[in-house]
C-alpha cells in the first residue's frame, strides 16, 4: 500500500525548472533514455550546454563550511571559511581541491545567519564567485521546523536509540507529518540548487548526513544518471529502533537512490542493511571486499570507513606561538595535578553527567587522588535549542557544583566545567596538549574526533618535545571512533563504578605502557586522516558509478517511491507485439512455463491457479503448433491435481525428475541413479534445523527434500540456510545429491536433475519426432530458471541447445540481473503475455512492422 507520506506533495513532485546546465539525457513520459545530441541540436526546446572539461565535486552539507558577519557600521557582509567544518577539510582528498580557491569542488548548503531576501541575489554572487559557494536560502518559519523540528527533535533522537514514547520525552518531538513535509520541503529546495549547477554527465555530487536523507531522491528523479554518494555521519540504529519511524521506507528508498552510501563503522552499515532485509525484502552481496545491495538492477554500493582529522590544519595550530604560549601557561597552571579531558556538545548523548558521577566515584574510592586529580570539562555550545538542553546544562552545573563541595578545597576543584562560551581552537589544542587523559564518553554518538585531535596534539605538541610521547584515551563502546582504537580503555558510560575503574587504570598505567598506546593511536590517526578518508570514498565514489552509461534506465514510482531501474543495454521488456510478430511466422513452438513466481505469486497462500490461467494454458496448448510444459520444482501429485483440466499440457515436476507430455501419457523419470538412502542423513539434520527455527518446515517430495524458511525471520532464516548448506553439503559429500540455495528454500537433489537438463531433453525429443522447435518462449523466476536459460540461450562457454535459425525469447519475472534478454514486472504481465500470444493466430495484425520494432525495443 502507497505510503501517505508524501500525498500533499503535489509541489515536490511537480516537474522541475529547467536547470542552469542541461543534462545529455533526454526524458520521456514512463523512460529515461540514452538520447544524445550534436552541438547544433536542441532537446526540449534548448540547445545543450556545454560540459566542462574536469569532472567536479559538488559538496552538499546542511552548512555551508563557512563564518557569516555583517559590520555593525557599513552594515556589509563578510564571509571566510570555516577550517573546523569537515566539509572543509574533505577538499584536501578531492582533485583540485586543495586549493581554497579552486572551482574544481563546490559547496551547496545554508548559511549559519538570517539573509534578507532583498540581500540574497547578492550574497550569492559574492559566495559563488570568491568561495564557489552555492547557498540555500531556507525561509526562517521552514528552517525552523526542518532543522529545529524534524532534525534536531524528531531524527536525532531517534538516531541515537531515544524513541519518543510521550509528547516530549527529553525535549523530543513525536512524529509531525507537518514537520516532514517541512522536511521534504527543505530537501527540494537543496536539490533545486544542486541542478542549477552540476553537470551530471561529469560531475560527482557527495551529499552529507541525516539533514538530507530525501535529497537522494529528488535529484535521481530529475536527473537519473547522476553520479551520486552519500556519507551518513550519525548512527544508524538497528531496524527495531528504524522500523519506528512512519516514513521508514521513504527514507530508505531515497538512500537506496545513491551510487555510493558510506558509514563509519560496521554496526551502523549492518544495521542498515537490516532494515533493508527485514523492510525492503533486499539482501547484500559482499564481493573482492565491497558490499552491494541490488536495487533494481542498479547496484548501491555500501562502504565503511570512520572519518578523520585534517593533519594539515592541527600541524599549524599547535605549532603557533598563540597555542603554546597557552599551553605553558595551562601546564603552570596545573603543575603537579593529574589532567584529565573532556570536550563534548552540550546534548542530551553526550554523557557529561555520568563522566561526572564516575568521576566523584574515582575521588570516593581513592582518598590519595582528591586534591591531585582534575576533570577539565570543555562544553561546546549546543547545536539546538529546547527544554532537554537547558535540563542537561541544569543537571551538568549541578553536578559540578556538588562534587566540588564535596571533594573540593582552596584552590583545588576536581572539576574545572568551560560553559562560558565557545573555546578557540587555538584553546582547546593547548588543552589537549596537557591533558595526561582524554574521556570520552558519550552514551550514544556518531563518529567523534575529539580522541584523533588529542593523540595528534600529544604527538605534535612543542610545548612537549621534551617529554616522552605518551597518552591515554578512555572511550565508550557506543561511539564511531572506538573500533578504530584498539589501544584505548573501552567503558560502558551507564556504568559508573566501571568509569571509574577506567579512570584510575588510566592514571596508574606505566609510563612505557602509556607510550605504547600512543605510538599505536598516532600511527593509526595520522595515516588516515581526513584526506585519506576524502580520497578512499571519492575513489569508491567513481568506480560504483563507472557503467553508469553502460545501461538504460526507467523512472518508476511516485514522489519519495521513486527509483529508476537500470537495465543492460540487451535487457528489455517483453512485449507482446514484439512477441506475436515472431510467434505468427513459426510452426514448431516450445513454451516453458514456471509455476511460483511466474504464473502464480509467491506472496498467494492458495497456490491453486486460477481460472484465468487454466482458460490461458488451454488455449496455448489447443493450437497444434505449440507444445507448452510447465516446468517447476513442486511435485508432481500436486501439479496433477491443479492442471487435471488441461488436457495436452506438459508437466515437467521436481525440477525434472518425473516428466509426462500430457495428462493422459505416463510419467517417466529421468536416468539417474534412484537410491535415496541419503534422505536417511539429510532429513534429521533438517528436522533439527527446523525445531531451532521458528517459522519454518520441510517439505517432503519424492526425490528431494526442501527447507522452508520464508515464515521465519528474515536475518535468521537467511543464517540458519546458509548454516545448513555447509552442515548438509558435508555430511552428504559422498552422497549423489547436490545441496543449492534459492529464495527463502534450501533444497537437496539428485546429481544430474535441473531444469536445464529438462529443456535439453525436450528439444531432443522434439527434433527426433522431426518436429525441432523453430520458437521457444521460456519464463521463470528465481534461481534454477536460470538452467533454463542457459539451456536455450547457452553461456560464454557453452553453445545453446537450439538450431541458430530458432526465436529465442528467455524472460525472467522482475528486473534483476539474469540471464535472460527479457524481462516481465510480475505474474499478472506473464498472464497478460500468454494471453496475448494465445490469441495471436486468430487476430489480424492491426500494427506496421515499423511500430512492433519501435515498440519491441523499449
Amino acid at each position: 500500500m502507497p505510503s501517505r507520506s508524501y500525498a500533499d506533495l503535489l509541489d515536490l513532485t511537480a516537474p522541475p525548472p529547467p536547470p542552469a546546465r542541461l543534462p545529455r539525457v533526454m526524458t520521456f513520459p514512463g523512460i529515461l533514455s540514452d538520447a544524445y545530441a550534436d552541438d547544433s541540436s536542441t532537446i526540449l526546446g534548448g540547445p545543450l550546454s556545454p560540459s566542462p572539461m574536469k569532472e567536479r565535486r559538488i559538496i552538499v552539507n546542511n552548512h555551508l563550511p563557512l563564518h557569516a558577519a555583517r559590520d555593525p557600521i557599513s552594515g556589509q557582509w563578510s564571509f571566510s571559511w570555516d577550517l573546523d567544518a569537515l566539509a572543509f577539510q574533505l577538499r584536501s582528498g578531492l582533485p583540485g581541491g586543495s586549493s581554497s580557491s579552486s572551482s574544481d569542488v563546490i559547496h551547496v548548503g545554508t548559511l549559519r545567519a538570517e539573509i534578507d531576501p532583498a540581500e540574497q541575489d547578492e550574497v550569492a554572487q559574492i559566495l559563488s564567485d570568491r568561495f564557489h559557494c552555492v547557498p540555500v536560502f531556507l525561509p526562517p518559519d521552514l528552517h525552523q521546523s526542518f532543522y529545529h523540528g524534524f532534525c534536531k527533535h524528531y531524527l536525532w533522537p531517534l538516531l541515537h536509540y531515544l524513541l519518543p514514547l510521550s509528547p516530549a520525552v527529553q525535549g523530543g518531538l513525536r512524529f509531525d507529518r507537518r514537520l516532514w513535509l517541512a522536511y521534504l520541503s527543505a530537501n527540494k529546495l537543496f536539490a533545486d540548487r544542486v541542478m542549477q549547477v552540476v553537470s551530471p554527465d561529469d560531475d560527482f555530487v557527495w551529499a552529507n548526513d541525516y539533514h538530507l536523507l530525501a535529497l537522494p531522491s529528488f535529484l535521481r528523479k530529475r536527473s537519473p544518471r547522476i553520479k551520486l554518494g552519500f556519507f551518513f555521519h550519525s548512527p544508524f540504529p538497528s531496524s527495531e529502533i528504524f522500523g519506528t519511524i512512519p516514513v521508514r521506507e521513504e527514507l530508505l528508498r531515497a538512500l537506496l537512490n545513491t551510487d555510493l552510501l558510506g558509514f563509519h563503522t560496521f554496526d551502523y552499515a549492518r544495521h542498515f542493511l537490516s532494515c533493508c532485509s527485514r523492510l525492503l525484502g533486499l539482501h547484500y552481496e559482499s564481493k573482492r571486499g565491497y558490499i552491494g545491495l541490488e536495487y533494481y538492477g542498479r547496484t548501491v554500493t555500501v562502504k565503511i570507513l570512520p572519518a578523520g582529522v585534517d593533519m594539515g590544519q592541527l600541524e599549524a595550530v599547535i605549532s603557533s606561538p598563540e597555542s603554546q604560549s597557552k599551553a605553558q601557561e595551562l601546564m603552570a597552571n596545573y603543575k603537579d595535578r593529574i589532567l584529565l579531558l573532556g570536550v563534548d556538545d552540550m546534548d542530551i548523548f553526550k554523557g557529561i553527567g555520568l563522566k561526572f558521577l564516575a568521576m566523584e566515584q574515582l575521588l570516593a574510592d581513592n582518598p590519595g587522588l582528591r586534591g591531585r586529580v582534575v576533570l577539565v570539562q570543555i562544553a561546546n555550545p549546543a547545536r539546538s535549542q529546547g527544554k532537554d538542553i537547558q535540563e542537561v546544562q541544569e543537571e551538568t552545573n549541578s553536578l559540578a557544583k556538588r562534587i566540588n563541595e564535596k571533594f573540593g578545597s582552596p584552590g583545588y576543584n576536581p572539576i574545572v566545567l568551560l560553559d562560558g562560551g565557545p573555546l578557540t581552537t587555538v584553546e582547546k589544542v593547548a588543552y589537549y596538549a596537557v591533558a595526561d587523559c582524554c574521556v570520552v564518553s558519550p552514551v550514544r554518538d556518531g563518529m567523534n574526533l575529539v580522541p584523533y585531535e588529542y593523540t595528534i596534539c600529544r604527538q605534535w605538541s612543542p610545548a612537549l618535545e621534551n617529554f616522552p610521547k605518551k597518552s591515554v584515551i578512555v572511550v565508550s563502546e557506543f561511539i564511531g571512533c572506538s573500533p578504530s582504537l584498539s589501544g584505548a580503555i573501552r567503558v560502558n558510560p551507564w556504568n559508573v563504578e566501571a568509569g571509574a575503574e577506567a579512570m584510575n587504570l588510566a592514571i596508574t598505567m606505566p609510563e612505557t605502557e602509556k607510550q605504547m598506546r600512543h605510538d599505536k593511536h598516532y600511527k593509526y590517526v595520522s595515516s588516515h586522516d581526513v584526506t585519506y578518508w576524502a580520497r578512499s570514498f571519492d575513489r569508491d565514489l567513481q568506480r560504483a558509478c563507472k557503467d553508469h552509461f553502460t545501461k538504460r534506465c526507467w523512472g518508476i514510482g511516485f514522489g519519495l517511491s521513486f527509483r529508476v531501474v537500470a537495465l543492460g543495454p540487451n535487457f528489455r521488456k517483453l512485449s507482446v507485439e514484439h512477441l506475436v510478430s515472431a510467434y505468427r511466422k513459426t510452426s514448431s513452438r516450445l513454451i516453458l512455463l514456471d509455476y511460483d513466481g511466474t504464473m502464480m505469486p509467491q506472496s498467494s497462500i492458495d497456490k491453486t491457479p486460477s481460472k484465468k490461467v487454466i482458460d490461458v494454458l488451454n488455449s496455448l496448448c489447443s493450437d497444434e503448433k505449440n507444445v507448452v510444459f510447465v516446468v517447476s520444482g513442486r511435485g508432481k501429485d500436486s501439479l496433477s491435481k491443479w492442471f487435471d483440466s488441461c488436457l495436452k499440457l506438459g508437466i515437467s515436476a521436481e525440477h525434472g525428475y518425473f516428466t509426462r507430455w500430457c495428462r493422459d501419457s505416463p510419467w517417466e523419470s529421468c536416468n539417474v541413479a534412484s537410491d535415496l538412502e541419503w534422505k536417511r542423513i539429510a532429513e534429521p539434520v533438517m528436522r533439527h534445523y527446523t525445531e531451532a527455527t521458528d517459522g519454518s518446515y520441510i517439505e517432503h517430495k519424492e526425490t528431494a527434500l526442501v527447507w522452508h524458511h520464508q515464515e521465519a525471520d528474515s536475518d535468521f532464516g537467511s543464517c540458519q540456510a546458509k548454516e545448513l548448506l555447509d552442515h548438509l553439503e558435508n555430511v552428504l559429500a559422498n552422497e549423489p545429491v547436490v545441496v543449492k540455495r534459492g529464495q527463502h528454500i534450501l533444497e537437496v537433489n539428485p546429481q544430474g536433475i535441473s531444469k536445464g537438463i529438462v529443456v535439453r531433453n525436450l528439444i531432443s525429443t522434439m527434433s527426433n519426432r522431426g518436429k525441432p522447435p523453430d520458437f521457444v518462449l521460456c519464463i521463470g523466476d528465481d534461481r534454477s530458471d536460470e538452467d533454463m536459460f542457459e539451456a536455450i540461450m547457452g553461456s560464454p562457454t557453452t553453445e545453446p541447445s537450439l538450431p541458430a535459425i530458432s526465436d529465442v525469447f528467455a524472460c525472467t519475472v522482475g528486473k534483476k540481473p539474469s540471464k535472460a534478454k527479457y524481462y516481465l514486472d510480475d505474474t499478472v504481465d506473464v498472464i497478460n503475455l500468454l494471453q496475448g500470444i494465445a490469441t495471436a493466430s486468430s487476430q489480424p495484425a492491426r500494427r506496421s512492422h515499423l511500430q512492433v520494432s519501435f515498440e519491441g525495443s523499449l
